[in-house]
C-alpha cells in the first residue's frame, strides 16, 4: 500500500493499493490527462472524473477494480489537485520500478 499526500500541509492522505495502480495502467487513465503546460489543477481532476464516469456508464461499469479505484482514490473526499499530482507521480515511479524489475522467464520444455 502506498500513501499520497492530499493537501499542502500533509495532514490528509489517501491510501493507494497496488490494484489501484494496475487499474490505472489497464485503462490508461493518466495518459494524455495533463496538458502541455504540465499543470495539474482542479480542471484536470474534473477531466479524470468525467472520463471515469463515462467509462462506468459503459462496458467498464462492471469492473470491480475500476469501481474500487473510484471509491477509494478518485472520488475520495480528500482528493484535490495536489492529490492527483501526487498520484501521477506515484504512478510514474511505480511504472519505472515495474519496468526495472527483471521479467520472470518461463522454463523451456526439455525435449
Amino acid at each position: 500500500m502506498y500513501k499520497i499526500q492530499a493537501n499542502h500541509s500533509g495532514t490528509r492522505v489517501i491510501n493507494v493499493e497496488e490494484s489501484h495502480l494496475e487499474t490505472i495502467e489497464k485503462y490508461h487513465l493518466l495518459d494524455q490527462l495533463v496538458g502541455s503546460n504540465g499543470i495539474v489543477d482542479e480542471g484536470v481532476l474534473d477531466k479524470l472524473k468525467y472520463t471515469v464516469r463515462s467509462m462506468l456508464a459503459g462496458d467498464a461499469g462492471s469492473d470491480h477494480g475500476l469501481l474500487d479505484l473510484c471509491l477509494d482514490v478518485i472520488y475520495h473526499s480528500n482528493m484535490k489537485a495536489i492529490g492527483l499530482s501526487n498520484l501521477i507521480r506515484l504512478y510514474e515511479d511505480w511504472m519505472k520500478g515495474k519496468e526495472s524489475q527483471p521479467a520472470l522467464e518461463a522454463p523451456t520444455p526439455e525435449p
